[in-house]
């Protein structure tokens, strides 16, 4: 017996050292051993890797009493007895822990099989292990309910899926956007999460989300203004509709290393410090101090409040963008109230972002597990205070039902605390690119007093240093004399191209960093301290990295005395030599599949067919009967009928054409592949029942 290679093996607790052991089993299942030896016979071990090659080969010679005089023999009293053998292959994972080495899977060769042929080779899937002669009665065991859903998607090369990727990507771009491709699929699905999770996927991959989002959240927002004209403006946005559970996967998607480098650190500390922190004086254990465990959860919260709203610099761009859109939608529809641009961003970013990682960490991949009891409760008690903190309702105490967390609120009721959230909220959503007819008045973001180096805008001017008072908005950068002062320079945000630190060998000064703009114009600034410099650089590479023309190197020292510094080149309009940081962990590289989530979709469309069907009637109807809509039509959107009809007729096109190309691979497939190939191994359900079906229709046919 050869045991050559596995393929797939899982990993276990984060590592996979595979080894098999080969055993020559008798009739009843009962391993034949001669004189206590032993006939299970060992690979090596292979480290690190799920795809073990071992080649190694084991013997096993099956004889007759009389003849039996080696070692290595096994006795059996009838040769037909042979037939009744079995070969079996177990998988193991060597590991280090306590319980001993973790079973993987097996799988069992019938000797009859075997002996058909000199030699066989084949791919085999494995399999859960055989429970033997140990019968269990139902009573024995407990019971489970799963509900498991498993789909399989083949997919073709992107070529194929061009007609329908191009359908979708186009759906931003759509009017009305009911009639896209993409809101379609929304609304043919059983649950529009199904629907969200391929879609922001794809329009990720190819750069398409925001405005696509930004699309379905104005179409929402007019609706929602023609069906409620009094509406509640701390509402919107907070259903089940395709536009918040879009946002909610692309913050889980693009959001993940954001909560690591926010979050991770203290939700750690939480979980392996254990501090007590029950402040409901029913629940409190033998021993516990209510005001110690106040102070303690204080102290929590107090924590994690400023690492979120210190963090607006690291939130990543294609949030800020969506976010900058929300607050646009949001406050056009509710122009009189000047709080729905910051609720409309914190029902997201708190309610649906912040508040669950903190509450169910494992989740958003912050721990490994769910946390103990005690730990979850503590997370339970930060992430209600947290969530009530980042909604600014105006009677926040009455927003819980418990009167100790009312008490324990108290501690939070100042103002700096909303001045604190309206200053995060206004930084991750003013970075979005920047529309002219925007109705939103300059966000201020940032000032204080700097000092700054003459740019030297005239030939022969001053290069001296003086002291300015700076002030930073989502739409300029400027600075004057005084606080309330004409500005004496403004930079637009779309000119600043890149900000870096500047070598203190420059001008013999700590604490400085440039802003670069267009034409090589440079603006040197000195700030306060190190920490003020930093958040400086930090929040105007935030508010700046959207620009199409931002450098990619830069010179970290000045231009003085006809050469730079750092590279001795003598041209001023020499590229740098260094490249630019960036500085922010802003834009994440996704690891996704364009096709793999085309095709996802495709699959669904194909499920849904009968309501994609029902959906056309609907159209027609409404197209030529304008009286009062059938019920089973009504829970479509449909605000263009003709438009919609057109989109849905293409749909129907592209799902028909590849649920052709999918049918003609499976033939091919199958007629060309072997059953024990790697393709198809020993095992493989999916192909046993093809050619089930395949015999069905062969012989109806005849």
């Amino acid at each position: 017996s050869r045991v050559l290679e596995c393929q797939g093996l899982p990993i276990v607790n984060g590592q996979c050292d595979p080894y098999a052991t080969v055993t020559l089993a008798g009739p009843s299942r009962q391993v034949l051993h001669i004189q206590e030896l032993p006939i299970s016979k060992k690979t090596k071990v292979k480290k690190k890797t799920n795809n073990p090659h071992f080649d190694e080969v084991f013997y096993f010679e099956v004889t007759r009493p009389s003849s039996y005089n080696k070692k290595s023999h096994f006795d059996i009293e009838d040769v037909d007895e042979v037939d009744k053998m079995e070969i079996r292959v177990d998988l193991w994972n060597a590991s280090n822990l306590k319980f001993g080495d973790e079973f993987l899977g097996e799988l069992r060769l019938p000797l009859k099989f075997l002996r058909q042929s000199s030699s066989y080779e084949a791919w085999y899937f494995l399999q859960p292990r055989d429970n033997g002669n140990k019968s269990l009665k139902p009573d024995d065991l407990g019971s489970l309910r799963l509900n498991v859903v498993y789909t399989e998607d083949h997919v073709f090369s992107s070529d194929y899926y061009s007609p329908l990727r191009d359908l979708l990507l186009k759906s931003a771009d759509v009017e009305p956007v009911s009639a896209s491709a993409a809101h379609i699929l929304g609304e043919v699905c059983r649950e529009k999460q199904e629907a969200a999770i391929p879609l922001v996927r794809l329009f990720l991959h190819y750069g398409r989300i925001v405005p696509f989002i930004s699309a379905i959240a104005n179409a929402e927002v007019k609706r929602t203004q023609n069906l409620f004209t009094s509406r509640d403006p701390n509402t919107i946005f907070r259903g089940n509709s395709l536009t918040s559970k879009c946002i909610d996967e692309t913050m889980k998607l693009a959001g993940m290393h954001y909560l690591q480098v926010t979050l991770k650190p203290i939700i750690d500390e939480i979980c392996q410090v254990h501090k007590p922190c029950e402040i409901d004086p029913v629940k409190l254990k033998d021993g516990e101090n209510l005001e110690n465990n106040r102070e303690n959860l204080r102290q929590y919260v107090d924590r994690i409040f400023t690492v979120i709203t210190k963090s607006g610099v690291s939130c990543p761009t294609v949030m800020c963008d969506i976010f900058f859109s929300l607050r646009e939608s949001a406050a056009k529809r509710f122009q009189g109230d000047l709080d729905v641009r910051y609720t409309a961003v914190s029902s997201f970013i708190f309610l649906r972002f912040f508040a669950p990682a903190i509450l169910s960490p494992n989740l958003f991949q912050l721990t490994p597990h769910h946390p103990d009891p005690q730990t979850s409760r503590t997370l339970t008690l930060i992430s209600k205070t947290i969530q009530t903190l980042g909604s600014l309702s105006k009677s926040k105490s009455a927003n819980f039902k418990e009167s100790y967390m009312a008490t324990f609120y108290d501690y939070f009721n100042e103002q700096k605390y909303a001045d604190a959230v309206k200053n995060f909220l206004d930084l991750i959503s003013s970075s979005g690119t920047r529309d002219h007819k925007s109705i939103e008045q300059p966000i201020l973001l940032k000032e204080g007093f700097m000092i700054k180096r003459a740019q030297g805008r005239k030939r022969f001017g001053m290069k001296n240093f003086k002291k300015r008072w700076f002030r930073l908005t989502n739409h300029e950068f400027t600075y004057q004399k005084s606080k309330g002062d004409h500005p004496l320079c403004s930079i637009p945000i779309e000119n600043i191209l890149a900000v870096e630190r500047l070598e203190e060998e420059s001008f013999k000064m700590k604490n400085m960093f440039q802003v670069i703009q267009p034409e090589r114009r440079v603006l040197y600034i000195q700030a306060n301290n190190c920490v003020e410099a930093k958040d400086w650089i930090d929040i105007l590479t935030k508010v700046s990295q959207c620009n199409k023309k931002r450098l990619t190197v830069y010179h970290p020292s000045a231009y003085l005395n006809g050469h730079w510094l750092c590279c001795k080149a003598t041209a001023d309009n020499t590229p740098g030599c260094t490249p630019c940081t960036g500085g922010l962990p802003a834009n994440i590289q996704l690891d996704i599949d364009g096709d793999r989530e085309t095709e996802r979709i495709y699959s669904l469309f194909n499920l849904y067919m009968p309501k994609l069907e029902k959906m056309q009637e609907a159209c027609g109807s409404k197209s030529v009967y304008d009286g009062p809509e059938e019920e089973e039509y009504s829970t479509f959107i449909i605000d263009d009928p003709k438009e919609t009809y057109k989109t849905l007729k293409l749909i129907i096109e592209g799902v028909g054409t590849l649920e052709q190309e999918h049918a003609q691979y499976k033939r091919d497939k199958f007629k060309k592949t072997k059953y024990g190939s790697q393709e198809h191994p020993i095992g493989d359900k999916s192909f046993q029942t093809y050619i089930r079906q395949q015999s069905e229709i062969s012989a109806h046919s005849i």
